[in-house]
């Protein structure tokens, strides 16, 4: 199984909004088939196992990492290529969490006379798909926030200047982030300070083969822009770029600069954030990076809105007229927010936290 979920790893990048899945075959002790899901609308990793073992597979036992499907979607039904390969045993990471699939899978691979184990090695099979997870559960993707500070926690200059604070490392590792999010939300006042392009860029992402990069940068995260007074002109670079952009307005405020336009209610506080995640959820996206300013980064955190944050903090001191890494107003220690801590690294000369809420 553990195979298997390194396989379903390779598709990190490539799979979305499908889930990223694995499969090995083995029959008397030796691997005789594997493969993984690579691109929405290719073969699943059973399929693809069971081509690479042909004849092999009868009689084989089957490690997945997700509840093979039982529908039809833009490919036929995982646990039936199963039964027809005659596989006698299927152990399984997980239950598909979609309701299309949810138990069906496994009570067909039952139904069928195939013996089933399932719940092995569960946790590492979720921490594949957190975004997939949360949306069938929720409907919501999994938001996860980045940010980008010195020693002393400033984000820029006083004047908003602020390229570059991290090293090419980091901006490297921000890269694959985008890479597996099926989209990034910025704030208007981010792209008027940096007129930034929020793309996936095949030579930034730091990967020898560059076939694969170039694969990778060919599926582009939908760019959501909040922009509440339609400001966004025209020229903007991020206009330009390949892929879609959404913005995201006040009900009422008209803007027509070629990209698709999303009216949301709005308060004091700004956009409906919360309405605009299950809007994303609705158009599948599984994985939502937020890559944006102290103010809107403060308003997804104090709505509950952030799964998790990722904080590279470079080895340098801005100073204390610099901007802060979030607008977060707390008045009381008592009312300190406790996170928790769940990975550690040098990225190059920064260091990466990733942070759960």
């Amino acid at each position: 199984m553990a195979h298997a979920i390194s396989l379903a790893q390779k598709g990190l990048y490539t799979t979305d909004p499908n889930p990223r899945v694995g499969c090995v075959l083995v029959k008397d002790g030796v691997i005789v088939g594997e493969g993984y899901h690579r691109k929405a609308g290719e073969g699943h990793a059973e399929v693809n196992a069971l081509a690479m073992a042909g004849e092999k597979a009868r009689g084989a036992t089957a490690y997945v990492t997700l509840e093979p499907c039982s529908h039809f979607g833009r490919t036929p039904p995982c646990s039936d290529g199963l039964i027809k390969a005659g596989v006698s045993h299927v152990v399984c990471a997980m239950q598909d969490p979609n309701p299309e699939v949810a138990g069906k899978g496994f009570a067909k691979l039952q139904a069928a006379g195939i013996e089933l184990t399932s719940g092995i090695l569960e946790d590492q099979a979720r921490a594949l798909n957190p975004g997939f997870i949360k949306r069938m559960e929720t409907g919501l993707p999994f938001v996860r926030l980045k940010m980008a500070s010195s020693l002393d926690g400033r984000t820029a200059m006083q004047s908003g200047e602020s390229q570059w604070i991290t090293g090419t490392a980091a901006r490297s590792d921000v890269q694959k982030l985008r890479a597996r999010s099926s989209a990034v939300i910025s704030g208007i006042d981010s792209i008027l300070q940096d007129d930034a392009s929020l793309t996936v860029r095949a030579h930034e992402l730091g990967f020898d083969d560059q076939e694969y990069a170039q694969f990778v940068a060919s599926r582009q995260p939908l760019r959501v822009i909040l922009d509440s007074q339609g400001r966004l002109p025209k020229s903007a670079r991020i206009l330009k770029q390949p892929g879609e952009t959404l913005i995201a307005v006040k009900h009422g405020v008209q803007i027509n600069v070629g990209a698709d336009v999303l009216p949301l209610n709005s308060d004091e506080n700004g956009l409906d954030l919360k309405a605009l995640l299950v809007e994303l959820g609705n158009r599948h996206c599984n994985e939502v990076l937020v890559e944006t300013g102290a103010t809107l980064a403060g308003q997804f955190i104090q709505q509950n809105l952030v799964d998790e944050m990722v904080l590279y903090m470079a080895p340098c001191l801005m100073g204390s007229s610099a901007r802060p890494l979030l607008n977060f107003p707390i008045d009381k220690m008592a009312d300190k927010q406790v996170l928790n801590i769940t990975d550690t690294r040098m990225v190059g000369d920064d260091m990466r936290l990733t942070i759960g809420f």
